[in-house]
């Protein structure tokens, strides 16, 4: 059975490897294969994590090497001003490092069954025969992830009916200290799975006491919730908490420190602009628009996932905010809808007059392909561009084009991914040129 192990990041946010898992196609994000890659070559210099090797070359990622993430992270950045420099003319820019261990609130992992024996583990297809990397702990994710994989591992093994065709298992963790595991399967999931998942749950939280854990079962076209399959962030933006409502298998920010800094920059280079509407388009759970509702004196936000679109309704409710409407369209949609070149009832329905908005800034956080063409043409129309990349190539051609008719104001890097080369968030604000 083959597999791979992936810091899951949806939406197009990591720079991944692709490999083949039983005949359909699966990725790991280039922080994994830093792993892979810094164990397999065993050169001082690339070997962040310095995992030790086990029997058979099992390899247990136990430790990290946190002493050199200063000096990694400032050889990337620096490469980063040397691509944007090049063909831009850019600011000096800031730079927001990540805590160097447990930074990651998510993980998928993949489950090789040896027996009554269960073991995580990752594909490394790097040369001609694949080979299996096992691991007990990540270092790379949240604590309470490198908590929970060993006590799953304990109160499953010997169990037939929860470890029977069981390929695969996801965690979506928050600092607010909630955790969603899924466990999914290669069989139909009856009434005697239920019934020991929620022994499994019970178990689970008999000892987590202190955090809510909450257990998915997923096979083809079965999705069964024991209790409820989101978990609730708390993120601290300038002093103030705002909760988010997060989905399993949707779209969030991987990791949950840097977001805050990205939204605590956002806010405080967009403050003085409360008397002006933002639009928003690629807007997910609503995770910029609710933190920059103060800032403006209407929102109006787009997304295209249904699922991160009702995640935003909850999160606007539950945050008290009164001046933001997020609603289901693509950003080629809207700028159809705009042009008046189309028009939607999802508008009509949701009392949304897209006249009575004066939108003088426009943010945008798209996926790794960018922005497209109309859309650029689009944003160029306002006076204010804040723009969140999490691939720097893309942003890179992307601002050839915006920066004829705007001038790089702002500029900031988020490490979100720490240990890797290039992945890396990138903040960008731009104003009409006079």
């Amino acid at each position: 059975m083959l597999g791979i192990i992936s810091a899951r990041l949806t939406s197009g946010t990591n720079l991944c490897i692709t490999l083949t898992f039983h005949h359909t196609i699966k990725t790991y994000t280039q922080e994994t294969w830093q792993f892979v890659k810094a164990e397999k070559t065993k050169k001082a210099k690339a070997n962040f994590f310095r995992p030790q090797y086990c029997k058979e070359h099992h390899m247990n990622f136990d430790y990290i090497d946190v002493s050199v993430y200063g000096t990694q992270l400032k050889n990337k950045t620096e490469k980063l001003i040397q691509d944007f420099s090049s063909v831009l003319d850019i600011p000096s820019p800031e730079i927001f490092e990540s805590e160097p261990i447990n930074y990651r609130m998510r993980a998928k992992f993949c489950i090789y069954l040896d027996g009554k024996q269960i073991k995580y583990y990752m594909v490394d297809t790097s040369g001609k025969k694949k080979e299996k990397i096992f691991l007990s702990q990540f270092p790379t994710a949240s604590l309470l992830i490198n908590k929970l994989m060993p006590k799953i591992i304990q109160f499953m093994e010997g169990n037939e009916t929860l470890t029977n065709k069981f390929f695969e298992i996801d965690f979506l963790t928050s600092l607010s200290g909630e955790a969603l595991i899924s466990l999914v399967y290669h069989k139909n999931l009856d009434d005697l799975w239920i019934y020991e998942a929620k022994e499994l749950l019970r178990k689970l939280r008999g000892i987590f006491p202190n955090n809510k854990i909450d257990l998915i079962g997923r096979s083809r076209k079965q999705k069964i919730l024991l209790d409820k399959d989101f978990i609730t962030e708390r993120l601290t933006v300038n002093q103030n908490v705002y909760t988010y409502k997060q989905v399993e298998n949707s779209f969030t920010q991987p990791n949950a420190k840097v977001c805050e800094k990205m939204l605590e920059w956002v806010q405080n280079n967009t403050k003085n602009l409360t008397d002006t509407d933002l639009l928003e388009l690629y807007c997910g759970n609503g995770n910029f628009s609710i933190a920059l509702a103060g800032n403006f004196n209407k929102i109006l936000a787009t997304e295209i996932s249904k699922t991160s679109v009702e995640a935003a309704q909850t999160n606007i409710r539950d945050n008290n905010v009164n001046n933001l409407k997020i609603i289901r369209l693509s950003a080629e949609e809207f700028t159809q809808a705009l042009n008046k070149t189309r028009e939607f009832k999802r508008l009509k329905n949701n009392n949304v007059n897209l006249d009575d908005y004066h939108c003088k800034t426009v943010l945008v956080d798209p996926p790794r392909a960018g922005v497209d063409k109309e859309t650029i043409k689009l944003i160029q129309h306002y006076e204010n561009i804040v723009y969140i990349s999490c691939n720097p190539v893309t942003l890179i051609d992307n601002l050839k084009t915006l920066c004829l008719t705007h001038k790089i104001e702002k500029l900031a890097f988020f490490d979100q991914f720490p240990y890797t080369d290039e992945h890396i968030e990138t903040g960008v604000i731009l104003k009409r040129k006079n």
